[in-house]
C-alpha cells in the first residue's frame, strides 16, 4: 500500500474504530474531497452500515462573511437542528478532518463570526455533548491543503513541494512508515498508558507550573478526577483515538482552582486568524486579566462569546522531546500545535476525566468543578524550560515535569 492508503485505513480503522453495522458522519472540507471518500470506501469495507459526509468550504464562508447581509449571521435554522438530532438519535460516529487556511478569515468583521460560531455552538450542543462524554466514537486527522502548507513551509520552492513536504510531515507525526502502522500505534498507546498510570498512582491535588517566559500558575484537580490518553473506551464498548496525532495525556482542572498567570508559545488560530504573543491571569479558575501582541480583539472574543469560556477545561502534558515537538514545525493548527507542547483548553471540560460524572446535568457538572461551556479551545503553554511539580493529598511534593519532559 501507499502511505496514503496506510494513513486512511489507521484514520478509519484505529482512530474512528468503525465496526460492522456503525454509522459514520465524516465532515470535510471540500479541498480533501479525495481524502473523504477513500475514507468513505474504507469504512465500508469495515462493514459501516452507512457513510455520510458533510462538506465544508471555507472559501465560500468567506465570501459569505465579507458580502452578505447582516441578517444572514446568527440565524437559528430547523433544517442544521433536525440533522444534528438525526446524527445524535441514529448514534452516527464522527472523523472530522482538520485542514484549514489559518487565516482564511483575516480582515472579516468578528462581530459575524461570532454570531455564527455562537449559534453554531447551540445547534451543535446535543451533538457535542455525545463526544464530549464518549458516548460515540470519534476522530479528528489531517490532511494537506495549498494554502496551509504555503503558511507552513513558507520557504519550500513552488507550492507542489510544499504539500510533499507537508504530507512527509503529517506521516512522521502521524507514525505512518514502511511498519505496519497498528503496530506503531499499539506502541505508541502502551507507552501513553504508563504515563497515565503514573500520574494516577500519585492522585495530585494540585499541579504547580513555571517556566523562564514568566508562566507561574498553581492548579487544583477534581478529587476523582481521571487521567486519560489515546485509546479512549466509547459507551459502545469499542476503543478509539481521538486525535491524530496524539502525545498527550490529560485530565481537567478545578473549574475554581486555577491561579496565577501562564504565556502561551504557539500562536492560536481563531476565528479564521492568529492571535499570538498572549497571556492569561486566573483567580479563582476565571480569567481576570489578559493579553495579546496581535488580535487582542480576537482573545477578548474567545472569552466573552460563550459563558464559561473564561474557565478552564482540559490540562494536558506533552514532552518537549516528542516527535511532533522536535520536527521544529510551527503547524499553526491545533491538533498538531498542541501534540508538540503542554497545553490547555479554555471552556469545556470532558466529563470523562472525572469519576462519577455519568447522568449529571450541567449544573451538577460545574458544581463538582467540571466546567461546561459550549467552545473548547486549546492553546499551547509547553516550552523547554518548563517545570511542573504535583503536590499530593499529604503535601508531598512531586516532579512531574523538569526541563520540558517527563520526570515521572
Amino acid at each position: 500500500m501507499t502511505k496514503l492508503e496506510k494513513y486512511v485505513k489507521m484514520v478509519v480503522n484505529v482512530g474512528v474504530n468503525i465496526q460492522p453495522g456503525q454509522k459514520l458522519m465524516i465532515r470535510c472540507p471540500v479541498d480533501c474531497a479525495y481524502f473523504a471518500r477513500m475514507a468513505m470506501e474504507e469504512a465500508y469495507k469495515a462493514g459501516a452500515e452507512d457513510v455520510m459526509i458533510q462538506w465544508m468550504d471555507e472559501k465560500s464562508a468567506r465570501i459569505n462573511y465579507l458580502l452578505a447581509p447582516d441578517s444572514n449571521f446568527g440565524k437559528d435554522t430547523q433544517w442544521e437542528k433536525e440533522r444534528v438530532k438525526y446524527l445524535v438519535d441514529e448514534g452516527y460516529n464522527m472523523l472530522s478532518v482538520s485542514a484549514s487556511d489559518p487565516e482564511i478569515l483575516k480582515g472579516v468583521d468578528p462581530e459575524r463570526i461570532q454570531k455564527n460560531q455562537k449559534a453554531g455552538s447551540l445547534m451543535m450542543k446535543p451533538l457535542m455533548d455525545k463526544v464530549s462524554s464518549s458516548q460515540v466514537q470519534w476522530t479528528i486527522a489531517s490532511v494537506p491543503t495549498e494554502a496551509w502548507a504555503r503558511k507552513v513551509f513558507s520557504d519550500a520552492s513552488s507550492v507542489e513541494k510544499a504539500m510533499e513536504m507537508m504530507w512527509d510531515a503529517i506521516y512522521a507525526a502521524s507514525r505512518v512508515d514502511d511498519n505496519d502502522p497498528v503496530d506503531n500505534w499499539n506502541a505508541h498507546v502502551a507507552n501513553l498508558q504508563s504515563k497515565v498510570e503514573a500520574l494516577m498512582g500519585h492522585n495530585f491535588e494540585y499541579l504547580r507550573f513555571k517556566n523562564a517566559l514568566g508562566t507561574d500558575f498553581t492548579m487544583r484537580l477534581p478529587q476523582g478526577h481521571i487521567w486519560l490518553a489515546c485509546g479512549e473506551k466509547a459507551a459502545t464498548g469499542n476503543v478509539f483515538i481521538a486525535n491524530i496525532p496524539t502525545e498527550e495525556v490529560f485530565t481537567t482542572p478545578h473549574r475554581t482552582g486555577t491561579n496565577g498567570i501562564v504565556y502561551a508559545t504557539k500562536p492560536l488560530v481563531y476565528m479564521g486568524d492568529l492571535i499570538e504573543d498572549f497571556w492569561l491571569k486566573f483567580v479563582d479558575g476565571r480569567v481576570v486579566e489578559s493579553g495579546a501582541g496581535r488580535n487582542r480583539h480576537l482573545l477578548e472574543k474567545l472569552l466573552t462569546t460563550h459563558e464559561n469560556a473564561d474557565y478552564l477545561g482540559e490540562v494536558a502534558l506533552v514532552p518537549h522531546d516528542s516527535p511532533i515537538s522536535q520536527s521544529g514545525i510551527l503547524w499553526y493548527n491545533t491538533l498538531y500545535d498542541e501534540n508538540a507542547s503542554c497545553h490547555l483548553a479554555l471552556g469545556r471540560a470532558y466529563a470523562t476525566t472525572v469519576q462519577g460524572t455519568e447522568g449529571k446535568s450541567e449544573e451538577e457538572l460545574n458544581a463538582m468543578g467540571v466546567n461546561q461551556s459550549l467552545t473548547h479551545e486549546d492553546f499551547m503553554i509547553g516550552s523547554a524550560d518548563l517545570e511542573i511539580i504535583g503536590v499530593t493529598y499529604d503535601g508531598k511534593e512531586v516532579p512531574v515535569f523538569v526541563n520540558g519532559n517527563y520526570a515521572i
